[in-house]
């Protein structure tokens, strides 16, 4: 804790260092109570109000008995909170078999605004996602880098262009503190560089709850100049210094996790998750701790790693994929000192891809871990295809990539007073555990009218100091007064603004959209946010498009675009806006959170249905646009979407808006927003998603850890020798035979039993290495098989097979046998990616 406190108030030290104090209402209120001046100048951070708090002021504060028991009562909480049994506990105790720690990966976390080390939506998620491990007991390690610079802070130039600042941030001014010896010394990992030189990086800790997250600093004496820069910024730089973050992230975060645990004496990960492809290079230092300290070969070692990893892939497009010049690579890695007795031909071809010239990063996630995942169902239908290449000859529904559907941390996004109407139950810290029903809709109208009220502030400030800081005199913003009505249908936009998310979609038709604005009856207001890459022009033409709208004298007043989009504005927007609009170009949006932040407040979602809409919209909690998926022309497609949600907002929207009882209340439309909180609140939430990786991705990978290195490791090692054995005879395995037996001649029906024979030469394996199974579906005029089923067929004798089948189908159907690789280290069959048809 950086300033000194009197005695009596230290627990405010460690109040303001734990980040519980994020998601927790009454540490919140606690800290505004030190000096609410204060508190709301440095926009709600403990410790910068700690520092910048007058001394008598605290002195008194040490003299009031009544705040010190305040402090002694939320100090008491937090301790019950850290070390309590939670979920995972308990879990524990009635099933066991789960990890003793997990170490979660990732390059950008959104924890709070406080530590701003986060660009966008796979930030906020890990910060979520930690938040929700702690509430629920997790014991989760989170990885990262600590950037200087953070990613950017935006602006807007007079006409309208974004423009990047850069602050440094110092980290003795944030929640963190530096890992360091029992001595007091900082501890310091080192990576290798080419040409003899060491990258070293200080570690530093943030407490999220009862998760520690660890952070990584290059900017220390030790390192030569252009090294000390790796974490300059986030996602800044050239392909060369993209891959040090890299290798520092992956490499150097392994090291660290390794140190922290040696240090606190906190059990080693079992299971590590990597959060998108970034820091994939951390499944190759664990394969190198394992040559180094158990004198493993690659391939055992291998196979003992995978087991234990998981990877998350958030990638709907090849193009947001990390790749990297293979020589590039080489050139970090060929000379053997940063992963050493590794060959660097083996690294490159766990990243290797069709072209011959690239390093992949999400191939190498995918091949160095046993289970991966997409985040939503239907970008885990997206990841398959997209991945298919990986496992040829298998259809893509069996490709070996599932979903895990992101949630968000409700306590962080839900308004504190839809806490308090709602409910929070406290096992897991999902909002809504009282429920909506004994809720009035007067009272809940009530509490909508006031967030949006509270928004339409909000707007008005912000919009003010945009124009200041374009060039604007006090003089003449007189106007921004009146932005925004706080009796107007709000919707809101606000997300990063890559193309594929099309910005720019509601001003298709200009004409059409003023009118929605400046209907005289029903209008509607549209609050816009984002931040561009810095190095995407194209992206930040869109947002100069919409400033340049949003100027306009005629409507400036019903739609605005808001600079510098950061967790804390986008509170206020997910909760004081009526509706959330979301228009991607489908199915592009691997799963996009925001839309489920503002259904924990009671918004209504207006979206493609891409993501997590297209799973969990039911036609009554929002509404869906129509999409032109058929249509091939770009621009024809963006009309015709642009043309339906206009239609939507006009015809349906605000029509039920503004459909008012005699005491002004809207009825249907409160009918839409207690189903979304009912039938979403429960869906959305990050603790559910823990708990599906706890239970489908971390449980599995313990119990495959715990057989892989079991008795030395035998598992693992006999699984690298049955690779090889595969590789030795799989392009000579045959089905020599396959047929379907049919009784007396008799033609079957659906749901009739059959038999379904096949002879198989195996080229020397044994029956017990493979899985031969029957496989019948429709077929069609091009004899290929859909809609299949598969059973196992069991040996005969003699290389001979067999199965009974029942018909899946009517109509033309198909059989044919195939066989696929079988070890108990697998997690299926296609693992391998080796398949034998008849």
């Amino acid at each position: 804790m950086r300033p000194g406190l009197p005695e009596p108030l230290h627990a405010l030290a460690t109040l303001a260092t734990n980040l519980r104090w994020t998601w927790h209402p009454p540490t919140q209120d606690l800290f505004a109570a030190v000096d609410p001046e204060v508190w709301e100048r440095v926009s709600g951070d403990p410790l910068r109000l700690l520092a910048e708090v007058p001394a008598d002021r605290l002195e008194a504060l040490a003299a009031d008995a009544d705040f010190l028991a305040r402090t002694r009562a939320i100090a008491d909480d937090l301790r019950r909170y850290l070390d309590e049994p939670r979920w995972y506990q308990r879990r524990q105790d009635e099933r066991g078999a789960l990890p003793r720690q997990i170490a979660y990966f990732s390059m950008e976390f959104g924890v709070t605004e406080a530590l701003p080390n986060y660009s966008g939506g796979l930030g906020v998620l890990a910060g979520d996602h930690l938040k929700a491990a702690s509430d629920l007991g997790v014991p989760l390690i989170g990885v990262g880098l600590l950037y200087r610079s953070g990613y950017f802070r935006q602006s807007l130039s007079l006409d309208g262009w974004q423009v990047e600042h850069y602050p440094v941030i110092d980290p003795s001014g944030l929640p963190l503190e530096p890992l360091a010896e029992p001595s007091g010394v900082p501890v310091l990992v080192h990576v290798a560089m080419p040409g003899g030189r060491v990258l070293r990086a200080r570690i530093w800790k943030a407490r999220v709850g009862r998760v520690p997250l660890l952070l990584l600093d290059s900017d220390v004496e030790e390192n030569d100049e252009d090294l000390r820069g790796v974490t300059d910024r986030l996602y800044g730089g050239d392909q060369n210094h993209r891959i040090c973050q890299e290798i520092l992230a992956g490499i150097g975060g392994v090291r660290a996790v390794r140190t922290y645990c040696q240090l606190t004496g906190t059990p080693s990960p079992e299971v590590f998750h990597t959060n998108e492809g970034h820091a994939g290079f951390l499944g190759l230092e664990r394969v190198r701790e394992l040559i180094a300290g158990e004198g493993l070969d690659f391939d055992t070692a291998l196979s003992a790693v995978r087991a234990g990893t998981v990877f998350t892939t958030h990638t709907p497009v090849p193009a947001g994929i990390d790749r990297f010049p293979v020589d590039l690579v080489r050139h970090y890695f060929g000379d053997g000192s940063l992963l050493p007795g590794i060959d660097t031909a083996r690294v490159l071809a766990v990243g290797a891809e069709d072209n011959v010239g690239m390093f992949n990063m999400a191939h190498m996630g995918l091949r160095l871990a046993q289970r991966a995942n997409g985040v939503s169902k239907l970008h885990g239908s997206v990841s398959r295809s997209m991945f298919g290449g990986l496992w040829p000859g298998f259809d893509t529904d069996e490709v070996p990539i599932t979903s895990v559907t992101n949630g968000v941390h409700g306590p962080t996004w839900a308004a504190q007073e839809i806490t308090t109407l709602l409910g929070e139950s406290a096992a897991d810290g999902e909002v809504g555990g009282r429920g909506v029903a004994p809720v009035t809709d007067a009272l809940l109208w009530e509490l909508r009218c006031r967030l949006r009220s509270r928004l339409v502030d909000e707007v008005r400030r912000r919009v003010r100091a945009a124009w200041l800081q374009r060039g604007a005199s006090a003089l003449e913003l007189s106007w921004t007064d009146a932005v925004f009505d706080p009796d107007v249908l709000t919707v809101g936009f606000a997300r990063r603004v890559p193309t594929y998310k099309r910005l720019t979609l509601m001003l298709r038709d200009p004409v059409r959209l003023k009118a929605l604005l400046l209907d005289p009856d029903r209008p509607t207001q549209l609050v816009v946010a984002g931040k561009s890459h810095p190095a995407d022009d194209g992206g930040k033409a869109l947002i100069q498009r919409i400033v340049h709208f949003a100027d306009d004298h005629e409507v400036r007043h019903r739609i605005v675009f808001l600079p510098d989009y950061d967790m804390s504005m986008a509170r206020y927007l997910y909760w004081g806006c009526d509706v959330w609009l979301n228009n991607p170009m489908r199915p592009l949006e691997a799963c996009g959170t925001s839309g489920m932040k503002s259904a924990l407040n009671g918004g209504l979602n207006l979206s493609i249905r891409d993501g997590w809409w297209d799973e969990l919209h039911d036609g009554s909690n929002g509404w869906a646009i129509p999409t032109a998926d058929g249509v091939g022309d770009p621009e024809r497609r963006d009309d015709l979407e642009a043309a339906a949600l206009y239609d939507l907002l006009g015809s349906q929207v605000a029509p039920l808006f503004y459909d008012r009882g005699a005491d002004g209340v809207p009825v249907r439309w409160l009918s839409m927003v207690r189903h979304t909180l009912a039938s979403l609140g429960p869906k959305v939430q990050a603790s559910r998603m823990v708990r599906e990786y706890v239970e489908s991705c971390y449980a599995p990978a313990s119990a495959s850890v715990s057989l892989a290195h079991k008795d030395s490791y035998a598992a693992a090692k006999d699984l690298a020798a049955y690779r090889q054995r595969l590789s030795g005879s799989w392009s000579r395995v045959r089905i020599t035979q396959c047929e379907l037996v049919l009784e007396d001649g008799a033609t079957p029906v659906i749901g009739d039993e059959v038999r379904v024979r096949a002879a198989v030469d195996l080229a020397g394996l044994d029956p017990s290495d493979v899985e031969v199974q029957a496989v019948v579906g429709r077929v069609g005029d091009t004899d290929e098989l859909h809609d299949v089923v598969t059973a196992s067929m069991s040996p005969d004798g003699d290389g001979r097979y067999s199965a009974a089948v029942t018909l899946p189908h009517a109509g033309a159907l198909g059989v044919t046998a195939r066989v696929l690789p079988k070890h108990d280290l697998l997690a299926s069959p296609v693992e391998l990616g080796r398949v034998v048809l008849a």
